[in-house]
């Protein structure tokens, strides 16, 4: 498969401050799906900065899709963040737009027209059980809330990559399997998916390779394979139903 992240010796600082990233080395094929672990102030949320472009890197490479992402004009910046998705840990929603026009925004950016993003964003409110709240903003919502529609903003569109920072941090228990089967099922039909977590019970349960950082340093971890994710099959089904009838493309 197609290597669609690779990072080589890449280290990061902030300032003049010691490197909070060292010699960070790997790769990541088209459509894999890994699991980012590690204690708080490791650098999870510094490595998935520097995965999405908010960030440069103090030293090394960086490449996205097989480009360096060192070399890349900034013309070319917005096209290739448009090929990502990403759902933030603060969630980042205007407060000023609705949830149906947050979750819509990437599309309409993308030119979608409005009848098929109708649909699209309707289809997805109601899987993730906001389909009574198309029309509330953000700073009336609750903190789990808001996560799923930051979360439905970050599929809205198939991205080639999905970031998920703490995806089910807000969630109970049934929600967040709904959410972690639309991950999975996203990643099936070809997304490159990376979850930051600390969630034991999902990790154990939607087993897959991981990306352990520790201070500052990347172990990968790969999948043990005679461990088995279960499934959920009526949510599996559901899932694939609703990301197949998405294609904005």
């Amino acid at each position: 498969m197609t290597e669609v992240i690779k990072f080589e010796s890449v280290g990061l600082r902030y300032g003049l401050g010691p490197e909070v990233l060292q010699d960070i080395s790997f790769n990541l094929e088209t459509a894999s799906f890994h699991f980012l672990i590690g204690p708080s102030g490791a650098g999870k949320s510094s490595l998935l900065r520097l995965m999405y472009l908010a960030h440069r890197q103090t030293r090394g490479i960086i490449s996205l899709f097989g480009r360096d992402t060192a070399s890349l004009p900034r013309t070319e910046l917005p096209k290739l963040r448009r090929r990502i998705g990403v759902m933030f840990q603060d969630f980042r929603l205007l407060p000023h737009l609705t949830a149906f026009d947050n979750v819509a925004l990437p599309l309409r950016v993308a030119g979608i027209k409005e009848t098929k993003i109708k649909r699209y964003v309707e289809e997805l409110l109601v899987w993730v059980g906001l389909e009574n709240h198309m029309d509330v903003r953000p700073t009336t919502m609750s903190g789990g809330q808001q996560q799923r529609i930051a979360i439905a903003r970050a599929v809205i569109a198939r991205p080639k990559i999905l970031y998920a920072d703490e995806p089910t941090g807000n969630v109970d228990d049934r929600i967040a399997a709904r959410l972690m089967h639309l991950f999975d099922e996203l990643n099936k039909l070809g997304t490159t998916v990376i979850i930051a977590t600390h969630n034991e019970s999902i990790i154990q349960e939607f087993r897959r390779p991981i990306l352990r950082i520790e201070s500052g340093r990347l172990t990968v971890v790969p999948l043990d394979k005679d461990n088995k994710s279960s499934d959920n099959k009526s949510n599996v089904k559901r899932a694939t139903q609703l990301l197949e009838s998405l294609s904005p493309e």
